[in-house]
């Protein structure tokens, strides 16, 4: 059975209604460990996740949702092509810490500074995977390994450059110093919500057009399906290769910059690291078995679990670690239905297109 099955989306979908309902019974159960009454959290988490001042904890969980989700998208990219990067996370700060700097340090007016730093940082995201992907297929090192390996000097390299030579001293953090007001994101008006959403929202239209209309999308599939078949029907593998990778890349840095002109203003040492958007994305993707449509929503869910999570605490006094303990099952879910798959990769186990892999 190959990590891409065929099965149709709304039925690849039902055996997780099952683990939805485990998932509610736990928290049911953890509730009343916790000694808190039942009603009255599920109230606190709605309102904390949607409701609020003029749906103020709304736009709070789709601003957490924007990051989850652009993640997600940058795995499912990758994970269709049977291409297992998970170095979303470096590939995510060094999108943000270029944006930044880009949005600093280069002169011009707003709209060019904005446009510059997002389209460096889809770069910067793009040639750290394709890194990556350099690193299996020419030099042996597994895409699984090596993407999640990368993830590491990225971070420190990100550390150092904002905590020594381009920080912002008079701050007294480790932090770049503000990008300029004129180039910020503007909120949608009356909210708290900057239009970054939309630059996701379009890469979400732009990833379920891609795997499911075009050419290139379609030969990354069977791909992953078989790299060897792929290979053998004549298809460049290693070129799909690394183009997959450096548009799952490019989005992650899209994400990157997006949290950088959109909702910090600037590069703080651990802003993307902390919250595990990269990691949460991976989940994400995987929840709902790689169907494209199906991750914005998954992504969502996700949001609303952290966001609800905190409304949970106010309202019924609800540890709010209860949500990460929550995440933890939903990953223990999914890892028991994903025993089955395989990671060698759309290149194939060992890094070269066509050597290892079964492809059944």
């Amino acid at each position: 059975m190959s990590v891409l099955d065929s099965t149709p989306p709304v039925r690849g979908l039902t055996p997780w209604i099952g683990v939805l309902v485990w998932i509610l019974a736990i928290l049911f159960v953890l509730m009343l460990a916790a000694g808190a009454p039942f009603g009255g959290a599920l109230e606190g988490f709605l309102s904390g996740a949607f409701g609020g001042r003029r749906f103020a904890y709304l736009m709070t969980t789709l601003s957490r949702a924007t990051l989850i989700v652009g993640m997600a998208l940058a795995v499912m990219l990758s994970f269709r092509a049977g291409l297992f990067n998970i170095g979303g996370e470096g590939q995510l700060v060094l999108g943000g810490l270029v944006a930044a700097l880009v949005g600093v340090y280069l002169p011009g007016p707003p709209l060019l500074v904005v446009a510059a730093g997002i389209l460096a940082g889809m770069a910067a995201g793009a040639a750290w995977a394709v890194l990556a992907g350099v690193l299996q297929l020419y030099v042996g090192v597994p895409l699984l390994v090596g993407s999640l390996l990368l993830n590491y000097p990225a971070r420190y390299l990100a550390s150092y450059v904002v905590g020594h030579p381009l920080r912002d001293v008079a701050s007294g953090l480790p932090q770049s110093h503000l990008v300029p007001v004129e180039a910020w994101l503007p909120f949608f008006p009356g909210t708290r919500l900057d239009i970054g959403i939309l630059f996701v929202v379009a890469a979400a239209v732009f990833a379920i057009v891609y795997s499911h209309t075009t050419v290139h999308g379609y030969r990354a599939r069977m791909t992953g399906h078989s790299a060897p078949f792929a290979e053998a029907s004549g298809l460049p593998v290693r070129r799909l290769a690394l183009q997959t990778l450096a548009m799952s890349g490019a989005i992650a840095g899209l994400v990157g910059a997006i949290a950088v002109f959109g909702i910090h203003h600037r590069y703080i040492d651990g802003m993307l690291v902390q919250p595990l958007y990269a990691w949460t994305g991976i989940v994400a993707v995987l929840l709902v078995k790689m169907i494209p449509w199906a991750v914005p929503l998954s992504g969502f869910f996700f949001a609303a679990l952290q966001t609800g999570a905190a409304g949970m605490e106010r309202a019924a006094g609800v540890p709010k670690e209860l949500a990460i303990t929550m995440q933890a099952v939903i990953i223990l879910f999914v890892a028991s239905r994903l025993t089955g798959l395989h990671f060698g990769g759309g290149a194939g186990e060992g890094g070269r297109p066509g050597e290892g892999g079964d492809g059944t």
